[in-house]
């Protein structure tokens, strides 16, 4: 009877507890930003060739995907993890992400960097401006590839700021489609290419979207990755996970078996003054994944400055018990006035007998 108990609490208890082997992980809700499961998620770790998220959302935003690359003599410098380019070899944008993101190739990475900015410091001056500027606060970028430099200097982050990251990423479609693709065909001024993704949650989780891998002997393997199920998309992100690919699995089962996708927010149905309904609006839903319990723990602030004279009055706060969710702004209609003719009012006076 004995063993019979320790074998239920064992099977039930929590996943995230007994079985992820990371040295730190965090699981988010795409909708709310909001952590859902974590381990030592703000320290501060190598992220190896996960950087390459970032080095394609930088050339996705500052560059023509169908412009071509002549590759140049800085692809020398490139050693680890490569697609193989030759010097001279002309070769689209778009060939050099899908060879970035699915073979991880560095000497992708370089090119790519060249091709947008002129120079690695120039590209990389991108690269930390952008992941100050969607809130990643713990994170400093010294190349585009994730390799370590001869003093064993690399690139870092957290797990939370990665997550961040990937958010951010998703909401690029083009970025969604590299990520997702198992098997892609690039052909150059000189050869064809055939990579396959090295991302082995693509075929061993159908709900996965995709993702990054990485490795380094100091950094170890590090994924971040992003799966949807019946409308809930969850984040992963584990750094020095020697079981990545499995943890990431089973921490997406859990949340998609325990949490359920509620709106909060709906921006066509606002009502804040019951006696004119309609007074108010916002230009965003809002949803989150929430437990059966949680929903009864959503409440919703609404801050109205009834003096502001423009259009934006305030703000919607969404709070999971002290914890703001989300804070989305409220704006005022404007009610048009119109001063009837002299023939709108006969009418209206005519058609009231």
């Amino acid at each position: 009877m004995k063993k019979l108990i320790l074998f239920l609490i064992l099977f039930f208890y929590p996943l995230s507890a007994r079985a992820i082997s990371a040295e730190s992980y965090v699981v988010m809700d795409y909708d709310s930003k909001r952590v859902l499961m974590s381990h030592n998620p703000a320290k501060e770790k190598l992220i190896a060739s996960t950087t390459k998220i970032m080095t394609a959302i930088i050339a996705l935003e500052n560059g023509d995907i169908n412009s071509i690359r002549t590759v140049g003599e800085e692809v020398l410098k490139a050693y680890g993890s490569a697609i193989y380019l030759s010097l001279g070899e002309e070769i689209t944008l778009k060939d050099l992400l899908y060879g970035l993101m699915l073979r991880s190739g560095n000497d992708a990475a370089i090119e790519i960097a060249y091709h947008i900015s002129g120079s690695m410091e120039n590209f990389v001056s991108l690269m930390n401006q952008k992941a100050y500027d969607i809130g990643m606060m713990n994170t400093v970028f010294i190349n585009n590839h994730g390799l370590e430099d001869e003093s064993g200097n690399g690139n870092t982050s957290t797990a939370y700021d990665m997550a961040l990251l990937m958010r951010y990423a998703l909401t690029n479609e083009t970025f969604k489609e590299i990520i997702g693709t198992e098997t892609y065909q690039a052909k150059t001024s000189g050869k064809t290419y055939v990579w396959y993704n090295k991302n082995k949650l693509l075929s061993m989780y159908e709900y996965a979207i995709g993702g990054k891998t990485g490795f380094t002997k100091k950094a170890r393997r590090t994924l971040v990755t992003a799966s949807s199920k019946d409308d809930k998309t969850c984040i992963v992100v584990t750094l020095n996970d020697g079981n990545d690919f499995q943890d990431h699995k089973d921490l997406c089962e859990l949340v998609f078996s325990s949490y359920e996708r509620v709106q909060i927010l709906d921006k066509d149905s606002l009502v804040i003054d019951a006696s004119n309904p309609t007074k108010y609006y916002i230009k965003n839903d809002f949803y989150a994944l929430l437990k059966e319990v949680e929903k009864l723990q959503i409440r919703i602030d609404y801050q109205i400055n009834s003096e502001a004279t423009g259009e934006e009055v305030g703000v919607a706060n969404v709070y999971l018990n002290e914890e703001l969710l989300k804070s989305e702004k409220v704006y005022q209609r404007e009610e048009e006035k119109k001063e009837e003719s002299f023939w709108q009012k006969f009418l209206r006076w005519l058609f009231r007998w």
